[in-house]
Order: C-alpha cells, then sequence, then structure tokens
C-alpha cells in the first residue's frame, strides 16, 4: 500500500486496501460517538472450527420448528441496515458504503432467515479466498440469527472453507463451539485459508 495513503481513512475503505486489511488480520469499526473509522488487530482472536463446531440441540429443534427459509445474497443493504439498527453501532454510513464497494467486487456476502416472505434474521461478512470474516448479524425473532449462523457453517463447510472469523467472543458464539486463539495461530490459520480458492 502506498505509505503517503496508510493513514488516510477513506484510502484504506477503498476495496483493495480494505481486502489487503482483512488479508493482514484487520478488521474496520467506526466509533460511535464521532464516526472515525480505525483498524483492529487484537492479540486473542475468536473463530468457530469448521473441524470441530457444535449446533446446540434447544437451537436445532427451534429452528426445524420455525420452518426459515434461508436465502444467500438476496437482500444485502437490508441486512447491513438491520445490522446498524441499535443504540450503538460500529457499522457507520461511511462503513456501509464501502462495504457496498466491496460486495460489487464480489467479497461481501449475506446468509439470510426468511419468515412467511419477510426478512428476520441474517448476517454478513466479507470473504477472502478460504476464509469468512464474520461481521455482525441480527434477529427480530427468536433463532432466526442461529438459524443463519447453521447456515453459513454447513454452507462454509461446503465450499471448502478453512476459516471462520468471529473477531470477539459472546455466549451466543460460544454455543457454536466458538474458541479463542492467539494472534500467531490465527495468521497460521489466514495463511493455510488463501491456499483454497474457494467461491461463496
Amino acid at each position: 500500500m502506498d505509505s503517503r495513503n496508510k493513514f488516510d481513512p477513506k484510502e484504506l475503505l477503498k476495496p483493495d486496501n480494505m481486502l489487503r486489511l482483512y488479508a493482514s488480520g484487520a478488521f474496520p469499526m467506526a466509533d460511535d460517538k464521532t464516526g472515525a473509522i480505525n483498524w483492529y488487530m487484537p492479540d486473542v482472536r475468536s473463530i468457530i472450527p469448521l473441524d470441530n463446531y457444535k449446533i446446540p440441540r434447544s437451537a436445532r429443534k427451534a429452528i426445524k420448528k420455525k420452518n426459515f427459509e434461508i436465502k444467500l445474497d438476496e437482500d444485502f443493504t437490508q441486512v447491513i441496515m438491520r445490522c446498524s439498527d441499535r443504540k450503538e453501532t460500529w457499522i457507520s454510513e461511511e462503513l456501509i458504503k464501502a462495504y457496498k464497494r466491496l460486495r460489487k467486487r464480489g467479497h461481501v456476502h449475506t446468509v439470510e432467515t426468511w419468515l412467511d416472505g419477510e426478512l428476520v434474521g441474517g448476517l454478513y461478512g466479507v470473504t477472502f479466498r478460504g476464509a469468512f470474516f464474520g461481521e455482525s448479524m441480527f434477529s427480530s425473532v427468536s433463532e432466526a440469527s442461529k438459524a443463519a449462523l447453521v447456515a453459513l457453517i454447513n454452507h462454509l463447510i461446503e465450499k471448502d472453507f478453512l476459516l471462520l472469523d468471529v473477531q470477539y467472543m459472546t455466549e451466543h458464539l460460544q454455543m457454536f463451539g466458538a474458541i479463542e486463539i492467539s494472534f500467531d495461530e490465527y495468521k497460521k490459520l489466514l495463511h493455510n485459508s488463501y491456499t483454497r480458492g474457494c467461491e461463496f
């Protein structure tokens, strides 16, 4: 990356630069009050191992009972807007525009949960070769975001992805087998995932 643009926030949000940053293990978040966008690379990273994940029995039963319909890349704009619709959010208007540009390049994808023709849950993330960098999820109906996550895991396995990065640990993600690893371990997974030419 051109050193003259290294600390220019707008330059860092250009698609090529965003992909380079994601590929190095960084991810962006906007300050809820100032809107300033910073890139983070924590020493400890959370992932869901695709060879050792869990699907809670209670979630499996509830998802089956709800009879959700799962769609991929059907309504990105609504998904990201719903993800950002909360009292405090790191998903600013500027970041939304950046993700839309990246989506046009084929590197941002959604997994959506629909019920009776209405979008009731979903998630989105960035892909680069064999890595999926999960960004955010939302749910307006019980179990809808869990249904999207289950569908994502199954889809990534089917497409031979190696890494599902979920950034930070939460109770919700821990239910699915999320673990914390050092950044050194994470970098090894990153590099291995880039040997796979996966298509979402």
